[in-house]
């Protein structure tokens, strides 16, 4: 009997992100619960971490790569006094003793972090080190020489304090590749002490928030695969930022097939270099890219 790959499904779901899963365990179990032959996610969470895990399925998985510098909200905790080999507090505790910063200290230091700033990653990452995953070299023991990258800090804000146990809470919207573990720790290191995150949540994923988000346990409890692929979004909403040119059924055509547009009509249109959605009959029919001469399919849809 040949094996079923499963259905050709398309869209996108935003799942929230329990605490201790993995990203990739999540994609896997969402496959199987919607019967699909292919989905993936757009930026991994850590399984220390909760929250907006944009899924995309078929069709949208060609999306994915024009995401990345989208930016991402997070609200996380920092625990005062101790710091972990991980940044978090699924680590081992590899320093401690350190004081509890009071408000006013915290506040102050803030604006340090904001705008363009150097972070190096914490080793337990999945940043590839000569070909290999840190995380997995610092379980083997090993110390990788993590490289410093620059990020953007959006906004940070401090949200308050709960004293009685050491730890204070924040929120930031940061630029694709932050790690909001290294900004704990560096905020700590700058008030003269050490921390590491025992929370973090992240909010928003580009234009996906909360008030698409669907818990894990929901679409585990619906009976029918039909039921769980109403929940889906269309591929489409992870471009609702941009812009979008109607074409006709034969211009449609040209386009599934790779072949340009003349501009002629529509060369005020757009500026040149812009990325546009080419749409016909309402339906998603390919990314193009608006250049002088023509209009280039960069991906093409079969929705």
């Amino acid at each position: 009997m040949k094996h079923r790959r499963g259905d050709d499904v398309n869209g996108w779901l935003v799942i929230d992100k329990p605490e201790g899963m993995g990203s990739t365990e999540v994609v896997g179990l969402t496959r199987r619960l919607l019967n699909a032959k292919k989905n993936g996610h757009t930026g991994t969470l850590d399984p220390f971490a909760s929250g907006i895990l944009p899924i995309a399925f078929g069709e949208a998985t060609k999306l994915i790569g024009f995401l990345g510098d989208e930016r991402k909200e997070y609200e996380f905790t920092v625990r005062w006094g101790t710091a972990t080999d991980s940044g978090d507090s699924d680590g081992q505790i590899v320093q401690s003793g350190g004081r509890i910063p009071d408000d006013e200290e915290i506040r102050a230091v803030l604006p340090d972090f904001c705008g363009r700033i150097k972070q190096v990653p914490p080793v337990f990452s999945a940043l590839k080190i000569n070909g290999r995953r840190a995380y997995d070299l610092a379980r083997k023991g090993e110390t990788p020489v993590m490289p410093e990258r620059t990020v953007e800090i959006f906004s940070l804000a401090f949200t308050g304090s709960s004293p009685a146990a050491g730890e204070s809470r924040f929120k930031v919207c940061c630029s694709k590749g932050t790690y909001v573990r290294s900004l704990g720790r560096d905020i700590a290191a700058k008030l003269g002490t050490c921390g590491h995150l025992c929370r973090l949540r992240r909010t928003r994923s580009g234009v996906f928030d909360e008030s698409a988000k669907i818990l894990l346990e929901t679409l585990q409890n619906m009976v029918y695969v039909a039921e769980r692929r109403k929940l889906l979004l269309p591929s489409e909403t992870s471009l609702r930022d941009i812009a979008v040119m109607a074409v006709s059924e034969a211009e449609a055509a040209k386009l599934i097939h790779g072949q340009a547009l003349s501009p002629k009509g529509r060369e005020s249109m757009f500026p040149a270099g812009a990325l546009v959605a080419a749409v016909c009959n309402g339906k998603m029919t390919a990314l193009l890219r608006i250049e002088e001469t023509r209009f280039s399919p960069v991906r093409v849809f079969n929705l």
